[in-house]
C-alpha cells in the first residue's frame, strides 16, 4: 500500500448533506506529486454519498471535449471502491472557495487533480470503514471496502455505503490515509465510455447553445468587419421591420438585434445599415510577412537561451553551414459549437450560463464591464463543443451581459460562423530562421533559431529539444506588434515550433547522411550524459517514445511498395510524443497520408479509450491544419470567412489507420489533450521529403 500523509488543515469536512449523508471535500494547495510540479492551478474536489449509496462527484473543471468529466470520477471511483455505474457526475458551478482554480487549459485537469481526488476518495472510504467497525464493535483493520460496501472479514457481515453515510458524517476526518497500490487498480487504466455519450448521440440539451429560458430573446450581433475599425453609426429602421425582431441595441462597439428566434435575429442583422470608421491601421498578411523576413535576419541583443558561442562556430570555415526558413500561418480555433452565452442582467445582478475555459476570469470581466460587484455575478457551465484555447478569452460572456443590460431582458447571444472567423483570437503567424553548423566529424557544432511571431512574444521554446544536446546553442524570440488579436491555440508555441524544429532536424540528418531517428537518439544521449546548460526534459522518457514508435512502425525496415515514412517527436505539457507518418503514392500519382503510428509517455493513463481518443483527435486536428488551413488578412479583414475557404480535412482524406500506444508508467498522469498535435505536421512533411525529395517549409502544404 502507498502511504499519503494528509494534514487536518488540508482536509476539510464540509457538511452533512440532506438525508443524513456524508460530504467530504479535499483542498490541496501548492501542488501534489512532483510529476505535476508544473501545474498552473491548485486542485480541489469533493465527493458526496447519500443514504441510498449514490456517489456524486462535482466535476470542477470545464468539460470541453477533453474527457475530464469521465476521467476524474474514474479516479474517485477507484479509491472509493465503488462500481463505475454507481458514480454520478455533476458539473460544478463556479466556486473557487470550494474547488480552487477551475480552468480548462494547458492539459492540466487530470494531472492537477489526480492526487487530490484519489486522496478524497480514500479518505471517504476510510471514514466509512471506521463507521462500520464502530457499528459492529470490531477493529477497523478487520474490515475492507468492496463494491460500495464495507465487509467484516471474519464474519462476512456487510453494510452498504448508504447505510453507513449518516454515521460516517459524525466522525472526525482522519489525518493519514492510505492510497491503493496501483497493482490493485480495477478502473484506472481501463476503457470507459464517455459519460455523456448517450446524451450527445440522442441530441439531449447539454450545450450552451441549447439554453432556453422564459422571456429570453435571441441576439445576433453586428461586429466590426475588420481589425482597426470601430462603430460610427447605425440605422435600424429596416431591421425592426423584420418579423420576429423585438429590439435593436448598441452594446459597446457592436449592435445587437434581438428577436424571438435565431433566424429572425439573423435576418434583422442583415437588414441593419451600419457605418464603420477606421481607428487604427488596417493590416494585411503581406505586410506581416515582410516584417517577419526583416526581423528573422536581425539578432536581438537578449537571447531566450544562449549556450556557448554560436557565432564563432558559424564562422568556422571548417564547418558546413545549413540555413532554412520555416513559416506557419495564423489559424482560427473554429470550434464546432459557435461561440454563445446566456445572460440575464437585472439591476446590479447578473446570471450567466455558457461555454468558457476560464469561468473565474469571465465572471470578473463581466463584473467590470457591467460596473457591479463580482459577488453579484453567478456563473454555471454546460458541456462545451470544443475550446482549443479560444474560450480562454472572456469576450463571449462579456458581450452577452452587455447586450442583456442594454436590452433589459435575458438573452442568448450566438455567433455565426462568419463572426467566429473574423472575431477570433488567432494562433499567431510565425517565421523561424535556422542556422546550423556541422563539423567535419559529423557533429552539430552550432544551432541558432531566430523566431518571430505576430503579437506574441514566444514564437519558439528556448529550452525545448535539442537544447542541452548541442554545445553552441541559441534561441531568440521576437515579436511584431499588431492590432490583430492573437491567443493560445491547441498546444501554444509547440504547435508551430515543433513543425520547424523537427523538420530542420530532418534536414540536418539528411545533410549529415544519418538516419533521422539515430540523430535524435545521439542528441538525447548527449543531453543525458554530458548536457550543455539546463535540461528541461527527461532524455530517458523522450527516448522511450522514440523506441516504442520505431518498433511499432518498423522504422527503416518497411518494404511496402510506394509507402514512405517520416518521423517527428516533441515534448510539451510534461508529455512526450513521437509519430511516424506513412504517405503512399496513389495510382493517380498523388500522395496520401495512409497511416500514423503514435507513441506517448504521459505517465499513468486513467481512461484508455479516452486517452486514445485525445491523441487520435490531436493527430487529425494537426494534420488537417497542416494540409489545408490558414487565416490571412487583407486590410484588417479575414479572407477566409467560412468553411468553404477555411478548409478542414474530409473523411475521405483522413488516414486509413491511426495506431496509438502508451509507454507503461507508474508516474502520475501528465498532459494529454495537446501533446499529440505538434509532431504530426513535421512527421508528414518529412515523409513527403522521403517520397519526393521536396522539402516543405511553409504551412499549409498540399499533397501532390
Amino acid at each position: 500500500m502507498i502511504d499519503q500523509k494528509v494534514s487536518r488543515r488540508d482536509f476539510v469536512r464540509i457538511s452533512s448533506i440532506a438525508g443524513g449523508g456524508i460530504m467530504v471535500g479535499f483542498n490541496m494547495v501548492g501542488g501534489t506529486a512532483s510529476a505535476a510540479a508544473d501545474v498552473v492551478f491548485e486542485p480541489n474536489a469533493y465527493v458526496s454519498i447519500n443514504t441510498k449509496g449514490v456517489v456524486t462527484l462535482m466535476s470542477p473543471n470545464p468539460e470541453i471535449g477533453q474527457g475530464v468529466k469521465t476521467a476524474l470520477p474514474m479516479i474517485l471511483a477507484e479509491e472509493l471502491e465503488v462500481k463505475w455505474d454507481d458514480v454520478e457526475v455533476e458539473m460544478a458551478p463556479l466556486n473557487q472557495q470550494k474547488y480552487g482554480q477551475q480552468i480548462a487549459g494547458g492539459s492540466g485537469a487530470v494531472r492537477g487533480r489526480y492526487m487530490p481526488i484519489r486522496t478524497a476518495g480514500a479518505t471517504a472510504k476510510q471514514m466509512l470503514t471506521t463507521a462500520a467497525a464502530q457499528q459492529w464493535g470490531v477493529p477497523a483493520e478487520e474490515c475492507y471496502a468492496e463494491n460500495a460496501t464495507i465487509i467484516h472479514k471474519p464474519t462476512k457481515k456487510k453494510l452498504s455505503y448508504g447505510e453507513l453515510a449518516a454515521k460516517a458524517a459524525t466522525l472526525p476526518v482522519p489525518t493519514d490515509v492510505k492510497l491503493k497500490d496501483p497493482k490493485d487498480f480495477k478502473i484506472i487504466g481501463t476503457r470507459v465510455a464517455n459519460i455523456d455519450n448517450h446524451k450527445i448521440v440522442t441530441g439531449q440539451p447539454l450545450y450552451g447553445i441549447d439554453t432556453r429560458r422564459p422571456g429570453m430573446l435571441f441576439a445576433a450581433v453586428s461586429r466590426p468587419p475588420a481589425f482597426g475599425k470601430v462603430l460610427k453609426s447605425f440605422d435600424d429602421t429596416e431591421a425592426r421591420k423584420v418579423n420576429g425582431v423585438k429590439n435593436v441595441v448598441k452594446a459597446g462597439n457592436v449592435v445587437a438585434v434581438l428577436a424571438n428566434s435565431t433566424w429572425a435575429a439573423k435576418k434583422g442583422k442583415l437588414a441593419l445599415k451600419v457605418e464603420w470608421e477606421d481607428k487604427s491601421k488596417l493590416e494585411s498578411s503581406t505586410e506581416h510577412t515582410a516584417a517577419f523576413t526583416e526581423l528573422v535576419n536581425k539578432i536581438p541583443e537578449k537571447a531566450g537561451r544562449n549556450d556557448g558561442d554560436v557565432e564563432a562556430a558559424l564562422k568556422d570555415s571548417n564547418n558546413k553551414i545549413i540555413e532554412a526558413i520555416y513559416e506557419t500561418p495564423a489559424l482560427s480555433h473554429a470550434n464546432m459549437e459557435p461561440l454563445n452565452f446566456f445572460a440575464d442582467v437585472k439591476n446590479d445582478k447578473a446570471e450567466l450560463y455558457g461555454p468558457t475555459q476560464v469561468p473565474a476570469n469571465l465572471r470578473s470581466s463581466v463584473a467590470r464591464a457591467l460596473g457591479i460587484p463580482e459577488a453579484n455575478v453567478t456563473l454555471a457551465m454546460p458541456r462545451q463543443g470544443g475550446g482549443f484555447g479560444r474560450k480562454l478569452q472572456p469576450d463571449n460572456g462579456v458581450e452577452a451581459a452587455l447586450i442583456s443590460q442594454a436590452a433589459k431582458v435575458p438573452v442568448q447571444m450566438l455567433w455565426m460562423r462568419e463572426d467566429d472567423m473574423q472575431g477570433d483570437f488567432y494562433r499567431p503567424a510565425s517565421m523561424f530562421k535556422y542556422r546550423a553548423a556541422v563539423s567535419p566529424d559529423g557533429e552539430i557544432a552550432a544551432w541558432h533559431l531566430n523566431g518571430v511571431a505576430l503579437a506574441n512574444n514566444r514564437a519558439a521554446a528556448p529550452d525545448g529539444f535539442p537544447a542541452a544536446s548541442i554545445k553552441n546553442f541559441r534561441v531568440d524570440n521576437q515579436n511584431i506588434q499588431s492590432n490583430i488579436q492573437t491567443g493560445p491555440w491547441r498546444a501554444p508555441t509547440a504547435n508551430a515550433v515543433a513543425f520547424a524544429d523537427e523538420s530542420f532536424l530532418d534536414e540536418l540528418a539528411h545533410t549529415m547522411k544519418k538516419d533521422p531517428v539515430k540523430l535524435r537518439l545521439e542528441l538525447l544521449e548527449k543531453a543525458k550524459t554530458s548536457p550543455n546548460g539546463r535540461v528541461s526534459y527527461d532524455p530517458v522518457k523522450f527516448k522511450s517514445v522514440i523506441d516504442l514508435v520505431t518498433e511499432m512502425s518498423g522504422w527503416g525496415k518497411t518494404n511496402k511498395p510506394n509507402v514512405y515514412q517520416g518521423f517527428a517527436s516533441h515534448y510539451s505539457f510534461s508529455t512526450y510524443a513521437a509519430h511516424v507518418a506513412e504517405v503512399t503514392k496513389m495510382p493517380d500519382g498523388h500522395l496520401r497520408v495512409t497511416k500514423v503510428y503514435s507513441a506517448i509517455n504521459c505517465g499513468r493513463v486513467v481512461n484508455q479509450s479516452g486517452a486514445e481518443n485525445q491523441v487520435e483527435g490531436a493527430i487529425i486536428d494537426g494534420l488537417s491544419h497542416a494540409l489545408y488551413s490558414k487565416v490571412t488578412f487583407n486590410e484588417g479583414a479575414v479572407e477566409q470567412t467560412n468553411f468553404h475557404t477555411y478548409r478542414f480535412m474530409r473523411m475521405k482524406d483522413a488516414p486509413i489507420e491511426v495506431v496509438v500506444k502508451f509507454v507503461p508508467s507508474e508516474d502520475a498522469p501528465t498532459g494529454l489533450g495537446e501533446p499529440g498535435l505538434p509532431p504530426i505536421a513535421p512527421a508528414v512533411a518529412n515523409a513527403i521529403f522521403a517520397a519526393t525529395g521536396k522539402r516543405y517549409r511553409k504551412l499549409p502544404f498540399e499533397l501532390t
